[in-house]
């Protein structure tokens, strides 16, 4: 399984062959500049929430690729009055399976409003259990007790959560999440793009050392073999 970091929450996974790319925001990153936005490819494009550094680039990309768009009905209808027409509508507690595996949409503690002002349902996270791995994204959340279910949904071999606080959970509640999951590799997300959410990368790894637990802070334009 292949995990490529496009900066903030975006990052694409590679399973089984299939390009699953989630909350798309690259253009408008100032710390995405050298990514050629045309390069990037997807069969299917996973949204967690509606905010701007979630779905900057959903429209073009999704047009660009004829990715299958999936997330909370507000944002596929959305999506679909935007000219979208291949949509998958999700909502808390349901799961599909696709062909690169199974996808089930879990809570997330946050806001959701589209860059339009439209309203975009409640924010989620995803489980993606699949024969090549399990692993759990977060979306922008703050701790929450809900993550404890996590592991009755999967095993986990890895998770994506965000760890620049401010808007979302800090390092330190990354890590009790972590624990919640029963999850001890973590990628970190959702830090450093903008001055509110900078972070102390050395001081971040350490916490979780000190905890038991792995943290990855990925580097923009990077693919890491999971």
């Amino acid at each position: 399984m292949l995990f490529t970091y496009y900066g903030q929450s975006c990052f694409l996974v590679e399973i089984s062959g299939k390009k699953i790319l989630f909350d798309p925001f690259i253009s408008q990153n100032p710390l995405a500049k050298h990514i050629d936005l045309q390069s990037v490819e997807a069969d299917y494009i996973l949204v967690s929430h509606g905010h701007g550094d979630h779905v900057g680039d959903l429209l073009e990309l999704a047009r660009r690729t004829g990715a299958l768009v999936v997330g909370a009905y507000e944002i596929t209808e959305w999506a679909g009055k935007q000219g979208l027409q291949h949509t998958h509508p999700m909502n808390f507690g349901g799961k599909k399976d696709f062909d690169f595996g199974t996808v089930k949409f879990v809570h997330a503690m946050h806001s959701s409003v589209l860059p339009d002002g439209t309203y975009g349902g409640n924010p989620g996270g995803f489980v993606v259990t699949s024969a090549e791995g399990n692993f759990y994204y977060s979306g922008d959340t703050s701790l929450m007790m809900d993550m404890q279910l996590i592991p009755r949904y999967a095993k986990l071999d890895f998770a994506i959560l965000p760890v620049g606080d401010n808007f979302t959970m800090g390092v330190e509640d990354a890590v009790i999440a972590a624990e919640f999951i029963q999850c001890g590799k973590i990628i970190g997300v959702h830090f450093d793009t903008f001055p509110y959410i900078k972070i102390d990368h050395q001081e971040a790894r350490q916490k979780f050392e000190a905890a038991g637990l792995s943290l990855t802070l990925p580097e923009i334009g990077k693919t890491i073999n999971l």
